[in-house]
């Protein structure tokens, strides 16, 4: 089993969260998706990736397997940016984020199949403008 540098799918979503790198995940022939959210409720924030993943096709929602993947990688990628209390309005916390979503086979043999990556960057901090400060936050789960 070999994982080269060109796809490592959590590299690849960080990348694309914080710039654009269409050319390459085209190459690799990955879904992706980017959006934005901002809100004090974490349950905002897994709706918008959720939506966004469905409406651009990168899951299917028929398929328990992949909606449970991605939500294990958005839980993961929630723990980083909150610190692992992914917790929001409860403490006095909102989020101004940035999302990328890429589903894809990171290694070379293909018979290792699919896996999901979701990217978060943003603020964090008080609801008061000024208060925030940068979080990233990346989950990988298998499909």
């Amino acid at each position: 089993m070999s994982l080269s540098e060109e796809r490592r799918i959590g590299r690849h979503a960080v990348l694309l969260v914080l710039n654009s790198e269409e050319d390459m995940l085209h190459k690799l022939n990955w879904k992706s998706a980017i959006g934005k959210v901002g809100s004090m409720e974490s349950n905002k924030v897994v709706a918008a990736i959720e939506t966004a993943a469905k409406r651009n096709k990168i899951i299917n929602s028929d398929v328990y397997r992949e909606a449970h993947a991605l939500y294990h990688a958005i839980m993961e990628a929630l723990h980083g940016v909150t610190r692992g209390q992914v917790q929001l309005g409860s403490v006095q916390r909102t989020v101004g984020l940035k999302f990328a979503i890429l589903r894809g086979n990171p290694y070379e043999n293909e018979v290792e199949g699919e896996w999901i990556a979701v990217a978060l960057y943003g603020t964090i901090g008080a609801p008061v403008r000024g208060s925030e400060h940068e979080a990233i936050g990346l989950g990988i789960n298998h499909i």
